[in-house]
């Protein structure tokens, strides 16, 4: 159990994201030195430490979650496509969690387009898989998506997700474990 169209069969999500952490977890992230499970993990210890509201830690603890309930196979990425995982885990976080979880995870590739678009030291500080994948996701973002992003409601949150998410990336870094956030993730449960 661990597609979108199972999403109605969830009927206690912790338990699910548990199994998805404990059973894909251990993949590689794309190229990175880490695997998926701690780049989401250190994701939200830093969100965490920077005193971020509850929903900013869920949502850079979740940001990737797509990539494990996403239908398309992530190995799409190393054959020129875009998976899309940003899409496939808002998709599943809508029915379990309020939009400001969800939206930050919807939004994480779009605001890194953002940033190489408005931030001309943040392509520097993206990791070489990061940049790999960012030309699968359309580039650095125009004038007319920037002016567009700009209005998103939730575009402070983005950034700051999508800060924590390129920090997440050191195979060096201990880090809480995924039961340290659970009860974090608990409380947002929509009921």
């Amino acid at each position: 159990m661990n597609t979108l169209s199972d999403h109605q069969q969830v009927t206690d999500v912790i338990a699910y994201l548990r199994e998805l952490f404990a059973s894909q977890g251990d993949q590689e992230y794309l190229g990175e030195q880490v695997s998926m499970a701690t780049h989401m993990l250190q994701a939200a210890m830093f969100a965490e430490q920077h005193g971020a509201p509850d929903t900013e830690i869920a949502a850079a603890l979740l940001h990737d979650v797509g990539h494990f309930t996403n239908t398309l196979d992530a190995a799409v990425a190393q054959h020129g496509q875009d998976a899309y995982h940003e899409d496939a885990g808002a998709e599943f976080l809508s029915h379990f969690f309020a939009p400001e979880v969800v939206e930050p995870v919807r939004q994480h590739v779009a605001t890194k387009r953002y940033l190489c678009a408005v931030d001309p030291d943040y392509f520097g500080r993206l990791s070489l898989a990061s940049v790999r994948t960012l030309e699968l996701q359309g580039g650095p973002m125009d004038a007319d998506e920037v002016s567009d992003f700009e209005r998103n409601p939730h575009l402070q949150a983005c950034i700051r997700v999508r800060q924590w998410d390129e920090a997440g990336k050191d195979p060096e870094l201990p880090h809480p474990d995924l039961e340290h956030f659970l009860p974090l993730l608990q409380r947002l449960v929509i009921r």
